[in-house]
């Protein structure tokens, strides 16, 4: 469960970040002091502007007071820009620290995690979620102290100005109180569906655009609308919840000074106090000023809310498990061994093992099948090794070493992975090819490596070669295309162990005759292992292992298990019956 985070709980959290920028956080503190200061001393002037300048006619004093504006209003207006600038500067390090520090939290958390997250959630966090704790914590700090500020200012120049009228003030503070609190209640519930809401309009635009030509194909436009429709309209009404409920305290901060002004003026009509015109004006013009940092002060808890909120979520992704990374073997060569002893699996998300006491030896230079029912455990078999999961019972040996033992980088380097569902980065075919070690190959090195998985036979018929823009996730390349830049990209590294994860599985008969060939060419002098959903691309294969209800129930090669007459044979009599 994500740790529940309070206003306090949540400064705390936020100032190992802030105090790195220590020297903008004063500047812009300073500058909101000297903005509430002068605000307030404009104010106080007016007392002596009546009493002394204009009914005593002292014009040596109005020139004084003149100049005295002028430079208040200077000093204003630099210590406005001043807080502004540097309140500004300091958000955008603090958010930027926070976005950079999330997208490499998930750049190393376990596919595990992002197993049981949305894309749109996790882009929502980093974008919005970061904007909201930046926003709420600038305009906290600026209530905090310069509202804060303005308003003691305020309650010295109405105590200057008569202190018997000031004390008026003394039962307001009970009420303002009262209300801030009420505010705070209300907006933190709405808050958290706020957040949620901005994940799923996210989720719902991401599944759209990716899907479209699914969506376009079963005819769902209406229903993909009318989600859409939904969600965004749950998120209007909650924001419309929360501008009810912070705007809710204008009007009441505004009758709550209200009835202080007409105390003041029923006490000062009935002639119980004696007030000169320069006192009279300056508390009551004091008490219309404070209005505005009274309503501010009252959104403080909404503030402190926001970023409350913010922080749950952001820390709450920052304190998820990375993956482990506790191996200290760092091998520039291995040789390709590898071996499942015991190996038990179960999906955190799932209530049974997906394997069960796997064991098999496979030799390095061999390619071994994977053969077996959607959901047999093929793929899990082969997400083990490269380490996207971790084992708890059993253990994988690569050249007799636990999986373990290596660093996941070194580990990684010596496995070249091709899936059925290739991902493709915007930008150019030669970007992709060098995908990971870009500036270390150069134009003859992708070109030979391109040439050998067949791709240069479509790459020589576009206008820029290999230098042409492919799009989001190579939009513009057939499936064929795209798995044949894929295993360029392996090619390119020569890595000694090789996964092939139904590479061929979604293809026409011709892109699988030219993908099968440049994974032959793939495959020479490497560790494979080939989880085939068509059986014609696996039948020269040294070793084929059937897998049923995650155990392995057949070992062989295509000949002995043909003669076995059991699954595989039947698999491969239902393919191939004319």
């Amino acid at each position: 469960m994500p740790k529940k985070y309070n206003s306090l709980t949540a400064l705390i959290q936020l100032w190992p970040f802030v105090k790195q920028y220590k020297k903008a956080l004063f500047v812009a503190i300073l500058g909101l002091l000297l903005n509430a200061a002068t605000d307030s001393t404009l104010i106080s002037l007016t007392k002596p502007l009546l009493d002394n300048g204009l009914m005593n006619k002292n014009y040596i004093l109005l020139v004084y007071i003149a100049i005295a504006i002028i430079g208040l209003i200077a000093l204003r207006g630099l210590s406005n820009y001043a807080s502004t600038y540097c309140l500004s500067w300091l958000s955008g390090k603090v958010i930027t620290k926070f976005r950079q520090m999330i997208f490499n939290h998930l750049l190393k958390s376990p596919v595990s995690f992002h197993d049981k997250h949305s894309v749109g959630d996790l882009v929502s966090i980093i974008t919005y979620n970061t904007q909201m704790l930046s926003k709420a914590s600038s305009d906290a700090l600026i209530i905090l102290v310069r509202e804060i500020t303005y308003a003691i200012g305020l309650c010295f120049v109405m105590f200057y100005g008569s202190w018997k009228l000031a004390l008026v003030l003394i039962f307001l503070i009970p009420l303002i109180i009262g209300v801030a609190q009420f505010i705070a209640k209300k907006f933190r519930k709405t808050l958290m569906s706020m957040q949620k809401g901005m994940g799923e309009i996210t989720t719902s635009a991401d599944e759209m655009l990716k899907g479209h030509k699914d969506v376009l194909i079963f005819n769902a436009k209406e229903y993909e609308k009318n989600n859409f429709n939904k969600i965004t309209n749950i998120f209007r009404r909650d924001m419309l919840k929360i501008e009810m409920v912070s705007r809710l305290s204008t009007p009441l901060i505004q009758m709550i000074a209200t009835l202080g002004l007409a105390l003041i003026l029923y006490l000062v009509a009935s002639q119980s106090l004696d007030i000169t015109p320069g006192s009279f004006t300056v508390v009551f013009s004091a008490m219309i000023a404070i209005m505005r940092p009274l309503r501010e002060l009252t959104s403080l808890h909404v503030e402190l809310q926001k970023g409350a909120v913010a922080c749950e979520s952001l820390f709450g992704l920052l304190e998820a498990p990375l993956e482990e990374d506790k191996g200290t073997i760092d091998a520039n060569h291995i040789t390709g061994n590898i071996e499942f002893r015991n190996v038990t699996y179960q999906y955190p998300t799932t209530s049974t093992s997906v394997l069960n006491n796997i064991n098999f030896k496979i030799k390095a230079g061999q390619t071994v099948a994977l053969v077996g029912r959607s959901g047999a455990g093929k793929s899990t078999i082969a997400s083990l090794i490269p380490r996207f999961y971790d084992l708890e019972k059993g253990e994988i040996l690569l050249d007799g070493i636990n999986i373990k033992d290596y660093t996941l980088k070194s580990l990684r380097n010596h496995i070249g992975y091709v899936s059925q569902r290739v991902h493709l980065f915007n930008g150019t075919i030669a970007d992709n090819i060098v995908y990971g070690e870009k500036g270390l190959h150069s134009q003859e090195e992708i070109i030979k490596v391109a040439e050998l998985a067949n791709a240069m036979e479509f790459i020589n018929k576009l206008e820029n070669g290999i230098d042409t823009e492919i799009g989001d996730n190579g939009v513009l390349l057939s499936g064929g295309q795209r798995q044949r830049i894929a295993i360029a990209r392996v090619l390119l590294r020569n890595n000694p162990i090789l996964i092939l994860d139904e590479a061929t599985s979604a293809l026409d008969n011709e892109s699988e005759r030219l993908v099968q060939e440049a994974i032959e060419v793939l495959q020479k002098n490497r560790t494979s292992i080939v989880i085939a959903h068509r059986l014609s691309t696996i039948e020269k294969a040294d070793r084929i292992l059937v897998i049923d209800n995650g155990e392995i129930v057949e070992d062989g090669n295509h000949h002995s298990l043909i003669e076995q007459n059991g699954i595989y044979a039947l698999m491969h009599k239902m393919q191939f019956k004319s």
